[in-house]
């Protein structure tokens, strides 16, 4: 695709889905300030056909055609490996979010490729807002998923790309908590059956991974119903 023309009189965007629960409800959330295009990426990870399934699905709610989709390939990351998601050698271990330092889960430095993709992509179509459904507060202690991660891209961009590009990289879910986010896509009506935060499954989430308890407590705590399958649905792992 080289080239994308908004038709809805705003700026074109590129926003980041993983088809996750925070890049779902994100990218309902930055239609309102510009007319998108989605990018997935593929990077070796153990649900990667789910979530590549979820992507499109999400893509399809939100009317975004196949032209403004990009779907990029980055196995390399598999062959790296140093991360449970990308190496069949390590487990994706039990629940635990109390759990302090990085874990295993942690794909090594991954959100700087994502981006780097997303500028190349916003620089051919002309688009100024790259949005990633980074969060801090109930994240699993990624260091790509700081504030400062995000002001020392946002430098990189501005020094490495032609000038006037006027690209930035906005994590507008930063500091919310999962909480906030599980409600305000309730308030919007977002199809959650179409996102996948398991680490491990690709059919009936585990319940058992930080990134199904992370979901699990955040919905509990919204007190909205969850509507993904688990093979079981333990209170809130890890929390004492």
């Amino acid at each position: 695709m080289s080239e994308a023309v908004s038709t809805a009189g705003k700026p074109l965007g590129i926003a980041l889905c993983s088809g996750g629960m925070d890049s779902l409800v994100m990218a309902e959330f930055c239609t309102r300030e510009s007319d998108l295009c989605l990018l997935h990426v593929n990077y070796g990870q153990r649900t990667e056909a789910k979530e590549l399934c979820c992507f499109h699905r999400i893509a399809e709610h939100l009317n975004v055609p196949a032209r403004r989709r990009l779907v990029a390939d980055i196995g390399y990351l598999r062959k790296i490996g140093g991360s449970a998601l990308t190496d069949e050698g390590i487990d994706v271990p039990a629940a635990d979010l109390e759990r302090r330092g990085v874990p295993a889960t942690y794909v090594p430095f991954r959100n700087a490729h994502l981006v780097a993709i997303a500028v190349s992509w916003a620089e051919v179509i002309g688009a100024k807002n790259i949005y990633i459904g980074a969060v801090e507060a109930d994240s699993s202690g990624y260091p790509d998923c700081r504030p400062e991660f995000y002001e020392a891209m946002n430098e990189a961009i501005r020094r490495g790309t032609k000038e006037g590009s006027g690209i930035v990289v906005k994590a507008p879910f930063l500091r919310l908590r999962k909480k906030d986010i599980v409600l305000m896509g309730k308030s919007m009506g977002v199809p959650f059956e179409h996102s996948w935060s398991c680490y491990r499954n690709g059919e009936r989430a585990c319940g058992a991974c930080d990134s199904c308890a992370l979901r699990l407590r955040a919905f509990a705590e919204a007190g909205v119903e969850d509507p993904l399958p688990y093979e079981t649905r333990p209170g809130t792992p890890g929390t004492g």
